[in-house]
């Protein structure tokens, strides 16, 4: 051993006891630090140079008092001359110190970044690696600045050591993460692809991990790593564990490249050159051969090796789902890790088939495995692990099995976890209604689940039930005879209460000729849990005895005694008191005409998306299993024969919750005539109330000929040159999917449209509002030479003519192939009385209806506004308020636009945070926006940031005139 080496150690030793035993107080411990800080000081300050040596001791002992968690204030200096040392130990401690030390708004950073130039340009692999590292332990900004040009050169030179490539990619990748605007794409991406096919697996792994950050963000420029990476992959599993000694773990070769590798994969879809595909499908069938083997090792290092690798090839398989064969075997694996006893893996295998189960291929594979999942339902003790068979249930559901898996459902609930009820109790309400061939069996299964987990039914559950009963006769009786009995239990739930308040209330009639449930009888039943309950279950029973006045009219002075007591006119809750005081007196003074008028039958509901649905994704969260439930549905419709959608009604229109983007055809709406002449056509296609008739167009009197002049002459055939826009109204649809666009005295056009990532599907709605046929009644979409290249649009053609007030639909299939400006224009042609008419009006496909929300926190969105710093990705715009300025408008505008809105991320409570992804066919353009109200200067300052200039300004246009 050289005197060096031992000296070094011997200095080593003495720092450690000196500083590192603690002494016996923490005043001790500090009155020793203070002591030496005192003397390396002078040292430092001292006349006498110190040599390389002393001078890497003391910068050493200040790093060391520094994570002794004591602040050090100086040395910086004289750890950046060590820098400028060609001894490694020296080198070394200077770039340790500058890493741990060293701010990234230090003056100093000019010096570094000087010395860091130095030893890359000095091609010593020793000196670069030190170098790289500290680039990459960093990270500032300022070190991309200066070096994220330089790095991708060493990376793909030549010359350079494999060692220096390791660091060079993960250094890149550092950078690339932190700034990413600062890594210039260029020459070096397409050579940087093919250290895929270096010998040094090392640096492969080190490249892989770069490659795919780098091509989740630009796919195209990195296509080309698929080939290679297939290959690298076929090499791997195809060689044995003596072939790559180096790299094999536990008998497993290179398991975290191949995990890299398959991970790069899913970065794109499967491969187009059938030679590829042919042998990416061999690689993934020789890993599931390998699990099938039996283990070369007892220990659980080589099992987690070999199952990491196996659950990343699955996860191909499942994002390319295009291989039946693949995705059954991949299933079957799976199934066999459900039964194991390894916790970790059971949790696994029963996320990923819950994925698999919305595979066409592999759906009915998922579901041989049911009466596993429901053991692992009854018998798993890890809640995690319950939560995912959970997920699983309710995946793999369909009419086949939904009597038998809710059963289960509802079962496991009564011994549920606390933390998982809420979500099981939606998930039951929703498989219950989806799938309710029976609508008693629907009933029966409600009110169980309320009997059972009562405090953690909501609102929308209860809500929903009464829609579905309202809404279909042929259940109403039952419903109100199995409430009834239901109630009769000496406890009852409060929620149950109100389903038996509002149904017996409407209902109550179809069972009062049985002497059990005489019309007193179910008064004194509602009544006796009056007492029991809340304020709002209060009022929702006081008003079920006004209903029972105009039902049962022998029972009136009993239910006017009640609403009489001083319990109820003189009640302290004001709104109880008011009901009362209202109720009586009506039921006082009213004719039996009058009280048959005003309480009467509640009308059917109008059809929309099921609320529970919607507070199922929003509990879970975008990305999970349930946001693929509506393809799933369709599918499982069509294999298991299709059935009329919950509480549809004859002659309803699509429901909003149907699948608009799938392979089946829309329903056609039966053309009926309306109530008069006057009404809106589409007031029954619309959840919301129809919006005042539009103003005809300037020019109207000429295009459209009132009905005394059916027999003039034919106006001019040429096609209209102008636009109407109905600004207000196309503005409207910017927040919005349904609604009417267009009215006049003859037409009226309404729309119903879905966009889910870069498709849509929109319904148009022809209503002739007169009594006189349209003929040759022809709709054509237009898009200008600069939109057609953005936007794809498919028609399919509507019926010629048009009966007096008749309804026609017209579907329009939507594709987003990039980023686009202008709206397509709707022209309508048609013949009244003998007129021509030619109509044009903007349709309402904006860019941000491809708009998908992200959840991000606070640091994440403020990190993301950062890097979007260019001016050229900025766009802001101050702008006076044209509506009253309510927060919760304010908010539903923003998540109607198509963005998350941020909840606690802008530091002023009062602003609104925005982010989402527009998705294209060609891109992905994130986007975050901030909008910053102004209440005593009625203004609004609007910024939004995105990649693209064009579209910051385009987003900004269209939600500034929401405001």
């Amino acid at each position: 051993m050289s005197v060096s080496v031992q000296r070094e150690r011997r200095s080593r030793n003495l720092l450690l006891l000196s500083l590192g035993g603690r002494g016996k107080s923490k005043e001790a411990e500090i009155k020793r630090i203070n002591k030496e800080l005192a003397n390396i000081r002078s040292k430092f300050k001292g006349d006498k140079a110190l040599d390389g040596y002393s001078k890497k001791k003391y910068v050493c002992k200040l790093l060391f008092i520094f994570l002794l968690g004591h602040d050090i204030d100086f040395g910086h200096m004289e750890a950046v001359n060590l820098l400028s040392s060609n001894r490694y130990t020296e080198k070394q401690i200077g770039y340790l110190f500058i890493s741990v030390l060293v701010n990234s708004n230090s003056e100093l950073i000019r010096l570094i970044n000087n010395a860091i130039k130095n030893d890359l340009a000095s091609r010593n692999p020793t000196f670069m690696g030190l170098a790289l590292h500290c680039i990459a332990n960093v990270g500032s900004r300022e070190m991309a600045e200066a070096f994220a040009g330089e790095i991708p050169k060493i990376l793909v030179a030549g010359d350079t050591m494999d060692s220096v490539k390791q660091s060079a990619a993960l250094c890149l990748l550092r950078l690339y993460r932190t700034s990413p605007d600062l890594v210039p794409m260029g020459d070096w991406t397409s050579r940087v692809v093919h250290l895929l096919n270096d010998q040094h697996l090392g640096v492969v792994t080190a490249a892989t991990s770069l490659i795919t950050t780098l091509a989740q963000k630009n796919p195209e420029e990195f296509k080309t790593s698929v080939s290679l990476a297939v290959s690298r992959l076929s090499r791997i599993v195809t060689s044995a564990s003596t072939d790559l000694q180096d790299y094999t773990y536990y008998f497993v070769p290179a398991p975290w490249l191949s995990v890299k590798l398959l991970r790069l994969l899913q970065c794109y879809p499967p491969p187009e050159d059938p030679a590829v595909r042919g042998r990416l499908t061999e690689c993934l069938e020789t890993i599931l051969n390998k699990a099938q083997e039996p283990p070369k090792s007892k220990k659980v290092q080589h099992s987690n090796a070999k199952n990491a690798v196996l659950f990343e090839a699955i996860s191909l398989i499942i994002h390319h789902d295009s291989e039946p064969n693949l995705l059954v075997r991949a299933c079957n694996q799976l199934g066999q890790f459900l039964q194991h006893r390894e916790t970790n893996l059971r949790y696994l295998a029963l996320e990923s088939m819950c994925t698999l189960a919305s595979s066409e291929f592999s759906h009915e594979a998922v579901k041989t495995h049911i009466e596993t999942v429901i053991n692992a339902l009854k018998t798993e003790r890890d809640v995690s692990v319950r939560q995912r068979a959970v997920d699983l249930l309710y995946a793999m559901c369909d009419r086949s099995n939904a009597q038998q898996i809710v059963a289960e459902m509802l079962n496991y609930l009564e011994t549920a976890d606390y933390s998982i009820r809420e979500e099981i109790v939606l998930k039951v309400a929703i498989l219950a209604e989806k799938y309710a061939v029976d609508y008693t069996w629907y009933v029966d299964t409600i009110l169980n689940l309320i009997r059972i987990a009562g405090d953690y039914v909501s609102e929308e559950v209860w809500y929903r039930v009464i829609q579905i009963v309202i809404n279909r006769d042929d259940v109403q009786g039952y419903a109100a005879k199995t409430v009834f009995e239901a109630l009769q239990a000496p406890a009852c739930h409060e929620n149950l209460v109100k389903v038996g308040g509002y149904i017996l209330g409407e209902f109550g009639n179809l069972i009062a000729g049985d002497p059990r449930s005489s019309p007193l009888i179910q008064f004194n039943l509602l009544h006796s849990k009056f007492h029991l309950c809340s304020v709002p279950t209060r009022a929702l029973l006081l008003s079920t005895y006004i209903k029972f006045v105009n039902l049962f009219p022998e029972i009136k002075t009993t239910i006017q005694d009640v609403l009489r007591s001083d319990s109820q006119l003189k009640n302290a809750d004001v709104e109880l008191q008011q009901r009362a005081v209202e109720y009586l007196r009506l039921s006082t003074i009213a004719s039996t005409d009058i009280l048959a008028t005003v309480l009467e039958e509640m009308p059917p509901f109008p059809e929309r998306e099921s609320s529970i649905l919607a507070k199922l994704k929003k509990k879970k969260g975008p990305g999970t299993v349930t946001d693929l439930e509506e393809i799933k549905r369709e599918r499982s419709s069509d294999m298991n024969g299709s059935a009329e959608p919950a509480c549809a009604t004859d002659g309803s229109t699509p429901s909003p919750s149907a699948d608009l983007l799938g392979l089946s055809a829309a329903p056609v709406t039966n053309p009926a005539p309306p109530s008069s002449t006057n009404g809106s056509l589409l007031v029954d296609v619309f959840s919301d109330t129809a919006p005042a008739v539009a103003p005809l167009a300037p020019g109207s009197d000429d295009n459209f000929a009132s009905p005394d002049l059916a027999s003039s002459e034919v106006v001019s055939e040429e096609p209209a040159d102008t636009v109407h826009d109905a600004d207000e109204l196309f503005h409207k649809f910017v927040c919005k999917n349904n609604g009417v666009l267009f009215e006049n005295q003859l037409l009226q056009i309404g729309l119903k449209s879905e966009f889910r990532q870069n498709l849509g599907r929109m319904f148009i709605f022809y209503g002739n509002k007169t009594s006189t046929q349209f003929l040759n009644f022809t709709p054509t979409v237009i898009c200008s030479d600069d939109l057609q290249p953005s936007l794809n649009l498919q028609t399919k053609p509507v019926d010629p003519t048009v009966d007096g007030g008749a309804q026609v639909q017209q579907v329009v299939n939507i594709e987003c192939v990039s980023d686009f400006m202008e709206a397509p224009v709707l022209n309508i042609q048609f013949r009244y009385g003998g007129t021509f008419q030619n109509l044009s009006v903007k349709l309402p496909i904006t860019l941000n209806k491809f708009f998908q929300p992200t959840e991000m926190s606070s640091q994440d969105f403020f990190q993301r506004w950062k890097q979007l710093s260019n001016p050229k990705q900025e766009v802001q715009n101050i702008f006076k308020a044209k509506h009253p300025m309510d927060a919760e408008i304010t908010k539903a505008k923003i998540i109607g636009f198509g963005s998350a809105l941020l909840e606690e991320v802008d530091p002023n409570p009062a602003n609104f945070v925005g982010a989402g992804i527009i998705h294209t066919k060609t891109t992905q353009i994130g986007c975050l926006l901030r909008l910053e109200p102004n209440l005593q200067a009625q203004m609004y300052r609007l910024t939004l940031r995105t990649s693209k200039e064009a579209v910051s300004q385009r987003l900004c246009e269209l939600l500034s005139e929401q405001f």
